[in-house]
């Protein structure tokens, strides 16, 4: 790409850097937000499907030392900046250029203890594409969500967890996928303030758990009852944007 099409954006607080296209789809919350949810340790491995430029695998890298992180994203010059922000940021990233419904051979050959998504939100047999085709390929959605959900459980190691997030609207459907190939389902809806009703929610399933499914308390993101500007976020919420602590699906006791 253009250097003079990108930008350099922070994340975490500004100890995250990552170079995107200024137009078209940008990286904001949503990635932020899917990262922090991983219960991954030191030493495990992660693999983002649909990584984009490597919003979610890297904010998840630099919360976890020693994370070992891969990603697939079918549109090549997001997948060359995954790896040229691994690097601004002095990790290392394996970035493979493919579709989810034929992944590359190299990556069907493995497994990992944590694997994540963030899919195009739209269905477009209820919704009109959009001009931009870089936005129309994160928010349109090109493969059906049950194959992003096969694939994700195919990728994932017996024991390990796949973590989506998605919108309120798509959960029946994205529960019947999950419930198809994993286990131990838990739910933490995204509240955007006091008194509104969650619009996103983060589900995570673990292959082979046998968990009865749990629907837990939702993660209040803003402050207030109404919109009082970009930073009004609720001081977990905020400490969650800057990389400060992890998005805990129960609460502390």
């Amino acid at each position: 790409m253009d250097e003079a099409t990108l930008s350099r954006d922070a994340f975490l607080g500004g100890r995250l850097m990552l170079c995107q296209p200024k137009r078209g789809y940008r990286a904001g919350v949503d990635p932020v937000l899917l990262a922090a949810s991983v219960p991954a340790k030191p030493g495990q491995s992660l693999l983002d499907l649909g990584c984009g430029v490597g919003t979610a695998a890297l904010c998840a890298g630099m919360r976890v030392p020693g994370l070992v992180l891969a990603g697939v994203e079918r549109q090549a010059d997001h997948a060359a900046l995954a790896i040229r922000n691994a690097s601004l940021n002095g990790l290392e990233m394996e970035v493979f250029t493919g579709d989810l419904a034929e992944l590359p051979a190299a990556l069907r050959q493995r497994q990992f203890d944590h694997v994540i998504a963030n899919p195009p939100y739209f269905r477009r047999d209820a919704s009109v594409a959009g001009p931009d085709p870089s936005r129309e390929a994160a928010y349109g959605e090109a493969t059906p969500l049950d194959i992003w959900v096969a694939a994700a459980a195919r990728r994932t190691a017996p024991g390990g967890t796949v973590t989506f997030i998605h919108r309120a609207e798509r959960l029946p459907e994205l529960l019947t996928a999950f419930a198809a190939r994993l286990g131990s389902l838990e739910l933490k809806p995204l509240v955007p303030r006091r008194g509104r009703e969650s619009q996103l929610a983060l589900l995570r399933g673990r292959k082979g758990g046998r968990a009865a499914f749990r629907l837990h308390d939702g993660l209040l993101v803003h402050a207030g009852d109404s919109y009082g500007g970009r930073a009004d976020y609720t001081p977990l919420a905020a400490a969650i944007l800057r990389g400060e602590s992890a998005l805990e699906f129960h609460a502390a006791r």
